[in-house]
């Protein structure tokens, strides 16, 4: 696994991309945020175009280092991972609104909530990678279990759940001694000589379970797209890093994007149908790596623009029949 690591690039670059991740981390909530509050829409937008702009420059690196081939891969699979992620965002709402979390807490859970997902991608992407060197038919399995994700989203029960009431929770509270009055700033608090979790530490477990849940589904995606760890892993990690300010960007206005998760389950599903038709286009049909890069592109980038905008142009009609 190390050797495949040192294949798609040498270890300067690996430890390279780390330090700047965790620098970056460091002066956000260190520096930027060191006092708990609530972020302004100018400071989420500013972040957010902080985020986007720091991976384009990397793009273009890639682009220059790797080449045009390796550079288009990791655009696709950045846009690919960041509208995938905004699916999450749906969730943040509803998990930081069922347990009562006060916006300015939840930029710090959103943050350690990131540092769980770093490791958790890392692992998912490097087991993915080495199935589908290993395992050719593999790439059948990741891309009929796309193709069922995205056909199960189109079925997907809109209605309102409560997260407070699902297994995990009531597990969690079973398993760990928990202070409901505990608060959102600690993770755990001390009474009467003995630790106690806080309801913070069980909206992050939540958030560190959702980023799992949507990663299953993520991971293979972009795996669809390109198998080199490195254009994976590095793309993977720009978009979710970015997910915070966009979280704040977005939070108070998610539900004017109604549509947007009907053109999620359609790039799943063409994802899917790529990966399991791709071999044969490329050796039947002498179709390009190149040309099945663009194409993906071009479908995901329409795709979310038109739901978008769509999800714009014919709001939802909520229950009191205004839009």
């Amino acid at each position: 696994m190390v050797q495949a690591l040192l294949q798609s690039a040498p270890l300067w670059a690996w430890i390279g991309f780390h330090l700047f991740v965790f620098g970056m981390l460091a002066l956000d909530l260190g520096v930027f945020n060191r006092k708990v509050h609530a972020p302004s829409f100018r400071e989420a937008a500013i972040w957010s175009a902080v985020w986007i702009g720091l991976a384009l420059i990397f793009n273009g690196v890639v682009f220059h280092w790797m080449g045009a081939l390796k550079g288009a891969e990791w655009f696709a699979g950045y846009v690919l991972e960041k509208s995938l992620s905004v699916d999450n965002l749906f969730v943040f709402v509803m998990l930081f609104a069922a347990f009562n979390v006060e916006v300015r807490h939840q930029h710090r859970i959103l943050y350690w909530g990131i540092l769980g997902a770093l490791v958790m991608r890392a692992v998912m992407i490097l087991a993915g990678t080495a199935l589908l060197n290993h395992f050719e038919w593999m790439m059948y399995v990741f891309g009929a279990f796309l193709i069922y994700t995205g056909l199960k989203m189109f079925k997907a029960d809109d209605g309102p759940k409560d997260p407070t009431q699902n297994a995990l929770v009531k597990l969690f509270r079973k398993v760990m001694p928990y202070d409901p009055e505990g608060g959102h700033q600690k993770f755990l608090v001390k009474k009467n000589h003995r630790l106690y979790a806080t309801p913070m530490l069980l909206v992050l477990v939540s958030v560190e379970v959702t980023d799992l849940v949507f990663a299953v589904d993520s991971i293979p995606a972009v795996l669809a797209i390109t198998r080199d760890p490195f254009v994976v892993y590095t793309s993977n990690i720009f978009a979710i890093l970015g997910l915070r300010s966009l979280y704040f960007l977005l939070a108070k206005m998610m539900d004017r994007f109604h549509r947007l998760k009907i053109g999620l389950a359609l790039i799943l599903t063409f994802v899917g149908v790529k990966m399991c038709v791709a071999h044969w286009l490329k050796e039947s049909m002498g179709v390009s790596d190149k040309t099945l890069i663009l194409t993906s592109l071009i479908f995901i980038a329409a795709v979310l623009a038109g739901s978008i905008v769509t999800s714009l142009a014919w709001p939802a009609e909520h229950p009191d029949g205004q839009a």
